[in-house]
């Protein structure tokens, strides 16, 4: 049986994350690419190896979401899947009419499928776009369950700025560890 050919549209964030969860170790999955959109630069890089497995030992190019079209047909991809979020209902609709008419499924991948597993219990911080206080609401709730006495862990997707690989996992305990780390702006 052929593997199933996979384009995965992203930010560089939910959609790595997406494919650690789903595509990482399925031998039955070919990934072909990534798609970013909104992050400066991250086009034309790749998805290092050491991240992506032993099913892809070049890793997985990184292109711009304009090329999705020249991807789906150059590669006679099977499925495409949104892994980003910040977006209107109307957008992703868009993009999934446009991938349909090129061939391919179309599809969001679910949250029953993409959690990470915790035997603790679990508050998560959401936004329906960048920049409206996810961070800030963050430090403010682990402040008050700090002061009930409870250990508080914060946990986030990856930000893609830098070297992915030696970036692959971070802690962040103190405001130095964000210099440590070479930390932007925006992951501030």
């Amino acid at each position: 049986m052929a593997k199933r050919k996979v384009v995965i549209m992203g930010a560089a964030g939910r959609d790595f994350h997406n494919f650690n969860c789903l595509f990482r170790n399925n031998a039955d999955v070919e990934v072909v690419a990534f798609t970013a959109t909104q992050i400066p630069d991250i086009a034309g890089r790749v998805y290092p190896a050491v991240l992506a497995g032993s099913l892809y030992p070049k890793g997985i190019p990184i292109f711009t979401e304009d090329e999705l079209e020249r991807i789906v047909k150059e590669h006679n991809v099977d499925e495409v899947w949104f892994s980003y979020s910040d977006v209107q209902h109307q957008y992703v609709m868009d993009k999934g009419s446009h991938v349909i008419a090129w061939g391919p499924h179309f599809g969001i991948c679910s949250a029953q499928k993409t959690m990470l597993a915790s035997c603790k219990p679990v508050i998560a911080i959401t936004a329906v776009r960048t920049g409206v206080g996810k961070s800030q609401t963050t430090r403010y709730v682990s402040n008050i369950l700090k002061g009930l006495g409870l250990k508080v862990v914060a946990v986030r997707h990856p930000m893609p700025y830098g070297d992915l690989a030696r970036q692959a996992c971070q802690r962040f305990e103190t405001y130095a560890d964000l210099d440590m780390h070479e930390c932007t702006i925006e992951e501030r």
